[in-house]
């Protein structure tokens, strides 16, 4: 039996100076599942997250969150249902590591789940490895642990679903696979988690299905052995490939030349 859908996007399109940079693309959102979006540069991948989080809006179409309309809602009321990790997320004022973290439970004062703040900002510090940076200021550290830091903010916001763009991307290769883990283990508390990665192969260890987005356009959507396919990566990133399976999982291999000695 599949799990619910959270949010719906039906139709979607975003369209700027006459381009259209998503197209036409209808996706749903599951409860319990890690979505990851995928595809080339410059593909609409992070315009499609900010419109299915309810940060950018559609010039067509719709987007349902829990059955309402994202338009609908108020601020602080889609902050209670969907955090976002942004690429762009910087934080310019010297706060401390603790207080960025604390950030996000802001959505949460003056209600009861306030009383849940100390034990959903330590399971956050705790699962993206930064408790020992707390009393660090956020402007004197590398760009990793602002990575890190910032996703531990998103975290302890306790959303049922989290956006997650290139979380990966700053990281060393231990921490890419420990945002890939926490993905998967906040999918199996029943969150909704979508991930724009470019490492396919990571998309392919970690995602229960991945969609893979070029020129605007949603090219396939299933799980990552049904998508990640060498003719399709091919065709869509112009970089010949082999795909190869490794515990039912695809593990995708450039094909390279051979180089002077």
């Amino acid at each position: 039996m599949s799990a619910a859908a959270t949010i719906v996007a039906t139709g979607v399109s975003v369209v700027i100076e006459g381009r259209a940079i998503v197209d036409e693309v209808s996706i749903d959102i599951r409860s319990g599942e890690v979505l990851a979006l995928v595809g080339p540069n410059g593909a609409g991948k992070s315009t499609l997250l900010s419109v299915l989080s309810g940060d950018v809006r559609p010039t067509r179409g719709s987007v349902s969150i829990a059955g309402r309309d994202i338009r609908s809602l108020r601020h602080l009321e889609l902050a209670r249902l969907r955090s976002v990790l942004t690429q762009e997320n910087q934080v310019s004022f010297p706060f401390t590591v603790t207080e960025v973290v604390e950030m996000g439970r802001s959505p949460w004062a003056k209600t009861a789940e306030r009383e849940n703040d100390p034990a959903a900002i330590e399971a956050a510090v705790v699962a993206t490895d930064v408790a020992h940076l707390g009393q660090r200021r956020y402007t004197s550290l590398s760009g990793g642990e602002k990575a890190r830091v910032s996703l531990a903010r998103v975290l302890a916001q306790g959303a049922g679903t989290v956006f997650l763009d290139e979380p990966t991307a700053a990281l060393d290769l231990r921490h890419q696979e420990d945002v890939m883990r926490t993905a998967r283990a906040l999918a199996a508390e029943g969150r909704a988690v979508v991930v724009v990665v470019h490492d396919l192969s990571l998309a392919g260890a970690y995602a229960d299905r991945v969609a893979l987005v070029a020129e605007g356009r949603l090219e396939s959507t299933g799980t990552p052995l049904e998508v990640l396919t060498a003719e399709r990566i091919e065709r869509v990133y112009g970089l010949a490939v082999e795909v190869i399976t490794s515990g039912n999982r695809p593990v995708i291999l450039p094909i390279r030349g051979t180089f002077p000695a």
